[in-house]
């Protein structure tokens, strides 16, 4: 028996006028599965730009300052892990590569790496006690994604999706703005056993970031009666497949896309935009990539209410997995420091930011030691590692946790990566553990069975 046949039948009996309410929410969420609706408590944030520096970004070299490393660099240490494997390595501590500032009035010290961002760090909270299982790409950031590293799942912008709808019905509810995916592929943005109308939709920078958008109605006239041709005929088969939910999310994808003929071209075009916010950005007039095009549009998104987007930062070359020389680090971080800041200060100064809740991570960070001494490049390290949120009820200015004098293991305040999906389900007005999704005979979440709220953080 389906929910729906439970409620009818349960409805003309006890409990009749309570499970009416039920039945009408039950019908109104089936009617429309992006309809905005309430969280299960009055959220601090409205949105979430989730910024997602793939391939590992070093903690010591960014946001977690390891003077002690520095006076160390060449010492033995033993090592628990090394390339995956669990052990007892003999292993060269390597000093960090770029010095540290305080910035702010917070006097957050930040590498040299992101002065921008640092000039923005009051309103950020830097995350150094950041953990997860394990030290594989394709694993890693499948988990930082979707909550598990072993199996696909829905993404945290589908569950985000599932959870809120969309308060846009003419933008999807979900975008991911990326050249191309990061490790683990587009299952990363997928909405797995969610209805599919929760995946995200995958906008690629260039002059025509969403295609096939222009009409090929002579008219919109001609069009709008093409479309409710094509509504009662999509209608008809749909009631003979009603199981069928990817046909569901085919006649949905429709009506979305006849919306986004409408608003997404306006949301995508920079023209209008000041010289003084292109170059905040560091953008040329015209420009329709890089990761300042990625971020302005993400401001644009945002104030047209997509619910969730993510900005995935591939690189122009290669990612941030500095296996043989960290140098690779500085043109990186350069790509980045800039359009990040920019997008904070630009949020800021609009009065968004206090609703919009900005996360910044990477699937892991790197080695502070390596079995060369004198090497170049650091390893995989999932052990410790940095992120940080910005905005949408988070303290801004102040770091929270702590990781060991070397940057190896975390000593205070502990963030998995469950715990990470939790606050900002939580900053959205959720409940991780009441967001579920019965699927195959059991309950699921972005969460999984485990996830705590980090409410030290909140502001």
């Amino acid at each position: 028996m389906n929910r729906r046949e439970f409620l009818h039948r349960a409805s003309g009996g006890f409990g009749a006028l309570a499970l009416a309410g039920l039945w009408n929410d039950v019908q109104a969420a089936e009617a429309d599965p992006l309809a905005a609706r309430a969280g299960h408590f009055p959220a601090k944030a409205d949105r979430v730009i989730f910024l997602f520096s793939t391939g590992g970004v070093s903690h010591i070299d960014t946001f977690d300052r390891k003077p002690q490393l520095a006076a160390d660099h060449g010492k033995k240490v033993m090592a628990s892990r090394w390339l995956n494997k669990p052990g007892q390595y003999d292993r060269y501590l390597i000093r960090p590569k770029w010095d540290f500032k305080q910035y702010g009035k917070c006097g957050t010290w930040v590498s040299d790496l992101f002065p921008h961002v640092g000039s923005v760090i009051d309103d950020i909270c830097v995350l150094n006690a950041m953990y997860c299982e394990s030290d594989g790409h394709d694993k890693a950031t499948l988990a930082a994604h979707c909550g598990s590293e072993q199996f696909a799942r829905p993404s945290a912008g589908a569950w985000v999706s599932y959870g809120l709808g969309t308060v846009n019905k003419n933008l999807p509810s979900f975008m991911v703005l990326a050249p191309h995916a990061p490790y683990a592929g587009a299952q990363t943005w997928g909405s797995d056993f969610l209805p599919a109308c929760h995946q995200g939709t995958h906008v690629i920078p260039g002059k025509d970031p969403l295609p096939n958008l222009n009409p090929l109605a002579a008219s919109p006239e001609l069009q709008q009666k093409e479309l409710e041709l094509l509504g009662k005929l999509n209608k008809s088969h749909f009631e003979r497949r009603a199981a069928d939910q990817a046909l569901d999310a085919r006649i949905r994808s429709f009506e979305t896309a006849f919306g986004m003929q409408r608003e997404a071209p306006e949301a995508f075009d920079l023209s209008k935009e000041s010289d003084a916010t292109l170059k905040m950005y560091g953008l040329e007039r015209g420009a329709t990539s890089g990761f300042g095009w990625q971020c302005l549009v993400a401001r644009r998104l945002a104030e047209r209410g997509v619910r969730f987007q993510e900005l995935i930062d591939v690189g122009s070359s290669n990612n941030w997995d500095s296996h043989d020389n960290m140098a690779d680090h500085e043109k990186l971080a350069k790509n980045i420091d800039q359009p990040i800041a920019a997008l904070i200060a630009d949020l800021k100064q609009r009065g968004m930011l206090e609703r919009t809740l900005v996360v910044w991570t990477s699937e892991f960070g790197r080695t502070p030691f390596h079995q060369q001494a004198d090497h170049k490049g650091r390893e995989h390290h999932n052990l410790c590692f940095s992120s940080w949120m910005a905005g949408g009820g988070v303290k801004g200015g102040m770091v929270y946790g702590k990781s060991d004098e070397h940057g190896i293991l975390p000593v205070e305040g502990k963030v998995h990566t469950h715990d990470l999906h939790a606050t900002m389900l939580h900053l959205l007005g959720i409940d991780h553990e009441r967001l579920t999704y019965r699927y195959s005979g059991r309950d699921f979440r972005l969460t999984d069975v485990a996830g705590s709220v980090v409410k030290e953080i909140f502001a």
